[in-house]
């Protein structure tokens, strides 16, 4: 629509921008946020770089991404993200009023912590969809380390066999989010890692929307 919005950051899974991201990126413009859908590879390699999940999975995936997928790491994935929040303010679409928005899935769960980390005067909310590695013991930049970074409220949605995995993970996040004074909803949901994502072979929608429903609410709430 015409107008201004608040500008939204999706950070895509592993498999990278593609079809089923687009979808949810269009999804999200349709209740008013200026949305931009970001390639996580972009110092390597133009998007879409697979067709869907199902390609990524076929196709060597995990092998070809792992040397675009390093240079992602929370100094990466900062450094992307101060780009992008000066980039999206320059737009007519966005409203530099308002907070902006990031979420995140799977690989890019932890992106959305560092990316309200990286802009705390932008950033005002970020949710972690089945997020990879938002705990990890014994390193200053793991993202629950970096909540008292950010000036952010969180949803971080966890599928259940990350829970079931790592058990603790949800109540180590719940006391950092705590202890650094930032609003966060946390919450294991019933669903695999990759729940969400629509081309994931383990999507469940009822859990999907559920978790999508909590995303706008947040989003109404933070931004």
């Amino acid at each position: 629509g015409q107008g201004k919005h608040p500008a939204v950051i999706i950070w895509p899974d592993i498999a990278g921008v593609r079809n089923s991201f687009l979808m949810m990126g269009r999804r999200l413009a349709a209740e008013n946020y200026a949305v931009l859908v970001v390639n996580p590879y972009y110092r390597d390699v133009p998007a879409p770089q697979f067709a869907d999940f199902e390609a990524f999975r076929n196709d060597g995936g995990f092998q070809k991404v792992g040397p675009w997928r390093a240079k992602m790491d929370a100094n990466g994935v900062q450094e992307t993200a101060r780009a992008v929040v000066g980039w999206l303010d320059q737009q007519d679409a966005v409203d530099t009023s308002a907070g902006i928005g990031n979420q995140g899935y799977c690989m890019s769960g932890p992106y959305t912590i560092w990316t309200a980390a990286a802009a705390p005067e932008r950033v005002k909310a970020g949710a972690s969809f089945h997020g990879g590695g938002l705990v990890q013991e014994g390193e200053p930049t793991s993202p629950h380390n970096m909540f008292d970074e950010s000036q952010a409220q969180f949803l971080i949605a966890i599928a259940k066999n990350d829970d079931a995995q790592a058990p603790t993970a949800k109540d180590e996040l719940r006391e950092a989010a705590m202890t650094a004074g930032r609003p966060a909803e946390i919450e294991v949901y019933q669903g695999d890692h990759g729940w969400t994502v629509p081309d994931s072979p383990v999507y469940a929608e009822a859990e999907a929307e559920r978790a999508w429903a909590r995303l706008l609410a947040l989003y109404k709430t933070a931004l």
